[in-house]
């Protein structure tokens, strides 16, 4: 039977505001408007997190007026609500006749915002976007609802593997999509947009380079191949690698969709304001533009570049590049400072030191004078957003060659005066720790070095710092504010004995010394109600290392000092009143979760026997095997950058930032696993287990079960939980996951990993060259290694240690996002908060072998280090434990042996 999909035409995309639109053969190009974006457009951001809705409308109108035939509405950003600013934002659109029009593109990586945004929208708008990438059933479930609500919908070539980048790739996806749409779900073919992925071009990256053409060709097959299916693209994608040269970019721009629209593509997310008319280019610009797009020689992309200095307006030979070096020494240190630039700081600084040195100067002069100068223009940059953290700190490592140049003349001033004298003033002194018990200090560091860039004096004690030694400190160096820091739950309370002990001390609760608070942990309502309260003085949380210098200036400022303070407090006594009457999930008594722990069938489950029992070292890990298997989403929020991988390499705002800090990352990792200088080694244990006493996990030296190794102390979701399609949720413990004893045999992993050996004789390296930047990015590199090797090992164990899932074939991409069979609890995560189990853990692994060790307070030593415990049963989840009520906390108390003071303190946040 013939296929008359192929032989009849099809009928055009029907699409609506409060009129019609109808794109089909014929149809001119679709200009999607993209500045109602919040990740696209940082104006219309700042309107809409300031709850500026009404001001934001004004951005919609705007696109309309340009000519944007369809508006892209997008509210994905951490600090919103992103469903209630979506169906805020388009019940205020509904009202607006000008730009109710047009049809609406609801653009959300949440499926909960898009189904949100359908139930607004007038007319019958698109849905940006769904895929293959949670594989046929998820994507079948969520086109049916499409379908449903009357809506057309963006197909991105996204499948269970990854993202398509080669034509092979975006045909196959797509063509698997067409007809699970139109076979499967019947989807009507004209309401198919597919995105076939516009990266960009001329990275200096080969495998780059045919991208634009792996799209046009991609949208020549779709049209030719998959009737009635339209294309669309994010077009400014293409061109990012030119971030900063708008002339090149729009040539770019209007050269690729010259050729993609001749392909067919039809419409396209795109500033209009940012494409020209392809025969007013300028023929050289116009043909280099198009040799990259196009993908015509080898070296295209050194080509344009060649030409672009020139299509900006500047001169385009090396003296352009080295044009700041005609300036004064004034001009030059501050050009410097402000780009990073370390080549000339030696020679530059000296010379500012003898012209000063001429005129009857100090070497302290050239500090307050030009390099301070400099540093202030980092620190508003840094302040107004023109500036990111790597930038800053790049910055920094320039500020502190040019210092350590002048020492050596400081010092003999001083020996000569034998006094120091004129020392410049700072705007204030800082000391800052991390806590007892705390081994981790990135963000701390980049505290520090942000707060010296801006003139703070800061006095870094380092990690595990007992409190009376902070406080002796404080004193000492007479700080102005102290800072804490910690990652670990404990550090909580260890925070909280800090600020009682300030209080306690006259010299602090007198003169009312700020305490700032900081860490992963750490949040302003914790701040407000469990440490605010111990402490007379300004307790003050500071989410990043951005908002430090902010804080501290009002800290420290005589005439701003006072408003921030009574702001502050009175912004924390709000806090504590709405914490006080919040109406908190109610809690059920423990014996009644326990009547409802997870329902899971052993009858007809037998669990997989490991191949082995026992103990197994990994000595020396190879580097290389763990570098293929980083998460590099967590490297880009150690610098402050706010984005998801890879989308944050594209990103309008922080992308060219993010692509070169990733490019340093990437540099330093290929050296550091060439030159040997982290270690990673790890160890596993699998051993015959069993659930006993409800909540708890026996775990066997052997498969007599005789010898009890360790017994694992489980906490339990105490409360109320919802009834869902019919069914009361389950109160959860990792327990549940593990046979009862007596019943079927069954097994659990333990491990524990670092990479993070070395690490402290090669950041002292960096540190004694004043490099703060390298010695953070080596930091931030071992931790994304431990948590690779953890990555690794448990892919190791399901496929051959263990062996329950030999035959799995997973991408990098599929085990970040967890899609293998089991799980992987670490002590101090929402499903097991009890760090206290990492003390049998590690008597029962015995990891100090490979060098791992625990503080007083469970941080693993090194800092980059992971530990945990592998369960195999394929319903095994990830739960959040949350609140616990009184009875379970006696009941855990008497189970571990604790007296009750102490594992209120264990278990503090659940309480």
């Amino acid at each position: 039977m013939t296929d008359t999909r192929t032989t009849i035409t099809p009928p055009p995309m029907k699409l609506s505001g409060l009129e019609p639109v109808q794109i089909g053969a014929g149809t001119l190009f679709v200009n999607i408007g993209e500045r109602t974006n919040v990740t696209g457009s940082k104006a219309f951001a700042r309107l809409i997190l300031n709850g500026q809705f009404e001001q934001a409308l004004a951005v919609a109108r705007q696109q309309v007026e340009n000519g944007a035939q369809v508006i892209d509405i997008n509210m994905d950003e951490a600090m919103l609500d992103s469903k209630a600013a979506m169906v805020r934002f388009l019940n205020l659109i509904a009202s607006e006749p000008e730009i109710a029009r047009v049809p609406i593109m609801i653009d959300s990586s949440k499926w909960e915002v898009i189904e949100a945004g359908l139930k607004c929208i007038q007319g019958k708008g698109i849905v940006n976007s769904i895929s293959l990438k949670e594989g046929e059933a998820e994507f079948k479930r969520q086109a049916k609802l499409v379908r449903r609500y009357g809506a057309a919908a963006v197909v991105m070539a996204f499948d269970e593997k990854g993202q398509a980048d080669t034509f092979a790739r975006k045909t196959e996806i797509c063509a698997r999509a067409y007809k699970v749409l139109v076979d499967e779900v019947g989807f009507d073919p004209e309401d198919i947009i597919f995105d076939p992925n516009i990266f960009a071009i001329a990275t200096g990256i080969e495998e780059h380079d045919n991208y634009a053409v792996d799209f046009i060709n991609a949208t020549r097959w779709i049209k030719q191949n998959l009737p009635g299916a339209k294309v669309s693209g994010g077009v400014s994608n293409v061109s990012f690698s030119f971030r900063g040269n708008e002339p090149v970019r729009e040539a770019i721009h209007t050269v690729f969709l010259y050729h993609a629209i001749q392909a067919g593509m039809d419409m396209g997310i795109v500033n209009a304001g940012m494409v020209g008319v392809y025969d007013d280019l300028e023929p050289v610009l116009r043909e280099r533009v198009e040799d990259v797009v196009l993908n015509r020689r080898p070296d295209s992309g050194e080509r344009l570049i060649e030409v672009a200095e020139s299509a900006k307006g500047a001169a385009k030979d090396d003296s352009a590049r080295l044009a700041w070096r005609v300036g004064t020494v004034e001009e030059r240190l501050s050009h410097a400072l402000v780009h990073g630039i370390t080549d000339f700081i030696n020679e530059d600084t000296e010379e500012a030191y003898q012209a000063i040195l001429a005129k009857g100067g100090r070497p302290l002069h050239v500090i307050e004078g030009p390099l301070m100068a400099g540093m202030n223009i980092v620190g508003d940059r840094f302040g107004a957003g023109k500036m990111f953290l790597p930038q800053v700190v790049k910055s920094a490592r320039v500020m502190k060659s040019a210092v350590a140049h002048l020492v050596p003349y400081i010092e003999e001033e001083k020996r000569q005066l034998a006094a120091a004298g004129g020392d410049v003033k700072p705007k204030g002194k800082i000391v800052i720790a991390t806590v007892k018990g705390d081994v981790h200090d990135i963000g701390k560091n980049i505290v520090t070095v942000v707060l010296q860039c801006n003139n703070f004096e800061v006095v870094n004690m380092g990690v595990m710092v007992p409190c009376q030694d902070i406080l002796a400190k404080a004193k000492v160096e007479g700080a102005d504010i102290i800072g804490l820091s910690g990652l670990i739950t404990p550090s909580l309370e260890e925070m909280q004995h800090v600020a009682a002990e300030m209080q306690r001390d006259d010299y602090f609760r007198m003169k009312k010394i700020p305490l700032l608070i900081g860490g992963a942990t750490c949040s302003r309502v914790h701040t407000a109600v469990k440490i605010s309260p111990h402490y007379e003085g300004p307790v003050v949380y500071v989410p990043d290392a951005s908002r430090s210098v902010g804080v501290c200036s009002e800290l420290l400022s005589d005439e701003r000092a006072a408003r921030f303070i009574d702001e502050l407090k009175s912004d924390y006594d709000k806090v504590r009143e709405l914490h006080a009457s919040k109406k908190q999930t109610p809690l059920v008594t423990l014996a009644q979760a326990r009547a409802n722990k997870t329902k899971l069938d052993w009858t007809s489950y037998t669990p997989p026997v490991p191949k082995f029992i026992g103990r197994r070292v990994f000595r020396n890990y190879d580097l290389a095997e763990l570098a293929a298997c980083i998460d590099w989403a967590p490297f880009f929020q150690t610098w402050d950058l706010a984005g998801k991988f890879p989308d944050i390499l594209k990103d309008e705002i922080v992308g060219s930032e993010a692509q070169r800090v990733f490019s340093d990352g990437k540099r330093m990792l290929q050296r550091l696993i060439e030159g040997r200088w982290l270690q990673a080694s790890g160890v596993m244990g699998i051993y015959p287990a069993a659930q006993v006493n409800d909540d708890d996990i026996e775990i066997y030296r052997d498969e007599s079960r005789s010898e009890v190794l360790m017994t694992w102390r489980g906490l339990r979701m105490q409360s109320e939980r919802p009834v869902v399609d019919g069914e009361l949720r389950p109160n959860r413990c990792l327990a549940d996951y593990i046979a009862a004893k007596g019943g079927v045999p069954d097994y659990i992993g333990l491990f524990a990993v670092t990479a993070g050996l070395g690490v402290e004789k090669k950041e002292a390296q960096f540190i004694a060259d004043h490099d703060d930047y390298s010695a953070i990015m080596l930091k931030a590199l071992a931790d994304r290694l431990a948590e690779a090797f953890a990555e690794r090992l448990h892919q190791r164990v399901r496929m051959e240690l263990w062996g329950y899932a030999a035959d799995e074939t997973l991408s990098n991409e599929a085990l970040i996002a967890e899609q293998y069979r089991g799980i992987r609890p670490a002590p101090g995560y929402p499903a097991c908060p009890d760090h206290l189990v990492k003390r049998d853990l590690f008597r029962v692994l015995a990891p100090e072998e490979i060098g791992m060790g625990l503080t007083d307070s469970m941080a693993m030593t090194p800092a980059a280090s992971v530990s945990g415990f592998y369960f195999a049963h394929p319903e095994a989840s990830y739960f959040n434990v949350g609140r616990i009520g009184a009875d379970q906390l006696k009941d855990w108390a008497q189970r571990c042996a604790l007296d009750e003071v102490a594992a209120q303190r264990a278990l503090a946040p659940l309480l």
